[in-house]
């Protein structure tokens, strides 16, 4: 039957991608541009993220797309939605067929694989991140605020950062999405999944 045969062909390439994936540094995802981002595409970006590898999304087929003024734009705004929460990831218009953008492609994946390596050294974290904590205080608790005094970033292949406070548990969601997003925006992390953790100081 042939829903059988492209369930048994979808199951196999999925398996297959997983298996591409574990030995990968960085993960370049095709979409179809006609079609857009549907579940599966989804779960794969969602595994590569939980992976730590870095990821590069390519919307092949681009030259199948009638185009206004702002097409690109807006495609890559509804895209970004539905990968949130980490949006921080470079989008290529590529046709494999028209080679248009293939090298732009590989320089972007290279690109990712360079953030992915990316060491910051510890004063000049310091210098960088207790400033931008110093602007928007973690929330009180108890009564008491809550003090980041250090940051690090940990010996691992996936850029992850400890930062040490009096209260390492009490830190939420909000507050460890605004140091994420800091992170990103004082040092290059693009395409790449970005790790915190809060330890005891």
């Amino acid at each position: 039957r042939k829903a059988k045969v492209h369930e048994d062909l979808e199951f196999y390439s999925v398996i297959r991608a997983i298996k591409a994936m574990d030995e990968a540094d960085v993960c370049m995802i095709v979409l179809d541009a006609e079609k857009g981002i549907g579940a599966q595409d989804l779960n794969i970006f969602s595994l590569a993220a939980k992976k730590g590898k870095g990821v590069v999304v390519l919307v092949n087929k681009w030259d199948l797309v009638e185009k206004a003024t702002n097409t690109a734009r807006d495609y890559e705004a509804a895209l970004k939605k539905r990968l949130a929460p980490f949006t921080d990831v470079p989008v290529l218009f590529i046709s494999a067929k028209e080679k248009t953008r293939i090298f732009k492609a590989v320089e972007a994946a290279l690109e990712v694989y360079e953030n992915r390596q990316r060491k910051i050294p510890t004063s000049k974290l310091n210098e960088v991140m207790l400033k931008v904590i110093e602007a928007y205080h973690p929330p009180v608790v108890r009564g008491t605020p809550v003090r980041i005094k250090y940051v690090t970033q940990l010996p691992v292949v996936v850029p992850s950062f400890a930062f040490f406070c009096n209260f390492p548990d009490d830190i939420k969601a909000p507050y460890r999405n605004y140091l994420e997003n800091k992170l990103r925006e004082h040092f290059n992390f693009s395409g790449v999944p970005v790790r915190i953790f809060f330890r005891k100081k």
